[in-house]
C-alpha cells in the first residue's frame, strides 16, 4: 500500500530513478534496499520441532496427531538442582507454513518469492552474486526468548559471512512472539539482562538491522490470552496441551501483559492490585500448577512431569525472568536510537483483555469471558470490560504499544505510534500473514529507500 512510504520517501525514490536515467553510478539506495536480506520470524508454534536433524516430527507432526494429542512430549525437562531446562533432542527443521488447509507463513514466502523476486537462501551458502534474498528463522519457541534472540544474532553473523560483508544490515519481518524477540535483540543483542533490574539499553541488535523492521501482530504489552492457557492450557488444534506442559515453556510466561496494565478487576468491574508476576497470586487463586486437580495429575505421571516442589520453584524462577523481561523492553533508551517499525495487526475482533474475579461460596473463580459469570451484576457491560478491539489474540492497544511505558500514565494514552507507521486489518491473529493488504504494504515497505 503506498500511503504506508511517507512523501519524503517517495521524493528520495524518484530522485534515485532520475539519477539511474542520467549517471551509471554502481550503487543505487534502490538497489540497496531491494538486496538487503530479509529475515522472517514466526511466532509461538511456528516453527517446527524434530528429534534431532532430520528424525521425527513432535511439533505439528500428523494432522491425525495435530487434531488429538495432547503433545505433552513438548515440556520441557527440567534439572531440579539448578533450574535449567535440560536438552531434550528437539531442534527446530523449519517453519510451520500450512495445515488442514489453513496457511500460516507459506503465503509470505510466495508472495515474496513469486511478486517480489526474492529467492529462498540457507545460511551456509556462499552469496556470489547480490540479489534479493529470503531467510527463514525457525526457532525452539518453547525456549526463553532470551536464548532465541542469541541464536538470532548468530544467524546474522553467518549471514554476514555469507556477504562477506562483517558490516552487513538486515531486514526482518516477525509475526506475534517473533516480534519479541526483535525487540528484545534489538535492544541488548545476545546480553542477558534478565538476572537483576538494571536494564542497559546498548542498541547492540539495532546496529545489525537495517531500518526496515515489519512487526505482525506483536503483543508489545503482552496478552491476557497467555494467561488463559496457563489456566485452561494452550488450545491446539481440537486439544489442548496441559497446563502443567505450558508451566515449562519459559517462553510463554513471556507474553503476560506489562506489569502497569490492569489486567483482572472484581465484579463490578473495579481494578485489582494482584501481582501477575508474583507466585502468591498464583498460589492464592490456586491457579496452574497449584490447582489440586493439576497437582494431582502431575503426581499421577510422576514419568512426564518433574516433582511438585521442583516444579513450584520452576514457576517461581520463570515468573522473575518474565517480569524483567518485559519492563525490559519498556525502559527508557537514553541516546539509543531504536528502530521504529512499521506495525501491522488486527482491530475488528473482541480479544481478550481482563480477567472478572468472581467470589462463590467463599471461592474465587476466574472467569475469562462474560458467559461464565454465574452472577452478573446489572449494569455492568461484561463484553466491554473483558474485551478490546484486536485480532483475537492481541489487542490493538498491545500491538500500538511505543518503547516505554510510565507509570502514572494509562496504557492507552502512552507515546503515539508516528503516523503512517502501523496499518489495522480485519483479521484473525493466524491469518494476518496471509491479508492481502499488509503483503502489499509489507512489499511496498521492504522496497523503498532509507530516509
Amino acid at each position: 500500500m503506498r500511503h504506508l512510504i511517507t512523501w519524503l520517501a517517495v521524493l528520495s525514490f524518484a530522485a534515485v530513478l532520475a539519477a539511474c536515467a542520467t549517471a551509471p553510478a554502481p550503487e543505487k539506495p534502490a538497489t540497496a534496499a531491494r538486496h538487503t536480506p530479509v529475515i522472517l520470524i514466526p511466532g509461538v508454534l511456528g516453527s517446527r520441532l524434530t528429534r534431532g536433524v532430520g528424525g521425527a516430527e513432535a511439533w505439528p507432526g500428523s494432522t491425525r496427531k495435530l487434531l488429538t494429542s495432547r503433545y505433552s512430549e513438548l515440556a520441557l525437562r527440567v534439572d531440579p538442582e539448578t533450574l535449567e531446562p535440560l536438552d531434550d533432542g528437539l531442534v527446530a527443521s523449519g517453519l510451520f507454513d500450512a495445515a488442514a488447509g489453513q496457511d500460516f507463513y507459506g503465503r509470505i514466502v510466495r508472495e515474496l518469492s513469486e511478486s517480489s523476486g526474492y529467492q529462498i537462501a540457507t545460511p551456509g551458502e556462499r552469496m556470489e552474486r547480490p540479489k534479493s534474498r529470503l531467510y527463514l528463522f525457525p526457532y525452539d519457541w518453547r525456549q526463553d526468548n532470551v536464548i532465541t534472540a542469541g541464536k538470532l544474532d548468530r544467524f546474522i553473523e553467518q549471514i554476514r559471512r555469507d556477504y562477506g560483508d562483517p558490516a552487513l544490515r538486515v531486514d526482518v519481518i516477525a509475526h506475534s512472539m517473533g516480534g519479541l524477540v526483535v525487540r528484545y535483540y534489538e535492544r541488548y543483542g545476545t546480553a542477558d539482562v534478565l538476572g537483576g533490574n538494571t536494564f542497559n539499553v546498548t542498541g547492540a541488535g539495532a546496529a545489525k538491522l537495517r531500518r526496515r523492521v515489519v512487526l505482525l501482530g506483536t503483543p508489545s504489552q503482552g496478552t491476557v490470552n497467555a494467561v488463559h492457557s496457563f489456566l485452561n492450557g494452550y488450545r491446539v488444534a481440537l486439544s489442548r496441551l496441559p497446563t502443567e506442559g505450558v508451566a515449562l515453556m519459559p517462553a510463554l510466561y513471556q507474553l503476560f501483559p506489562h506489569p502497569l496494565v490492569d489486567w483482572v478487576v472484581d465484579i463490578n468491574g473495579q481494578a485489582l492490585r494482584r501481582d501477575l508476576f508474583d507466585v502468591r497470586t498464583w498460589r492464592q487463586y490456586q491457579w496452574s500448577i497449584f490447582n489440586p486437580g493439576v497437582r494431582r495429575r502431575v503426581q499421577r505421571q510422576a514419568a512426564l512431569w518433574p516433582k511438585q516442589a521442583v516444579l513450584e520453584r520452576w514457576f517461581e524462577k520463570q515468573l522473575g525472568r518474565s517480569r524483567r523481561f518485559v519492563l525490559a523492553l519498556m525502559v527508557p533508551t537514553g541516546e539509543v536510537g531504536l528502530i521504529d517499525p512499521l506495525l501491522l495487526g488486527g482491530d475488528c475482533i473482541p480479544t481478550p483483555r481482563r480477567l472478572v474475579i468472581e467470589h462463590l461460596e467463599g471461592n474465587a473463580l476466574a472467569r475469562l469471558r462474560p458467559e461464565q459469570i454465574a452472577r452478573p451484576l446489572p449494569g455492568v457491560d461484561y463484553d466491554l470490560l473483558m474485551y478490546e478491539a484486536g485480532d483475537g489474540s492481541v489487542t490493538k492497544s498491545s500491538l500500538l504499544a511505543r518503547q516505554r511505558l510510565e507509570p502514572e500514565m494509562p496504557p492507552h494514552e502512552q507515546e503515539p505510534v508516528e503516523p503512517g507507521r502501523s496499518m489495522l486489518l480485519c483479521e484473525p491473529h493466524d491469518e494476518l500473514t496471509g491479508n492481502r493488504d499488509f503483503l502489499e504494504a509489507m512489499q511496498d515497505y521492504l522496497s523503498a529507500p532509507e530516509t
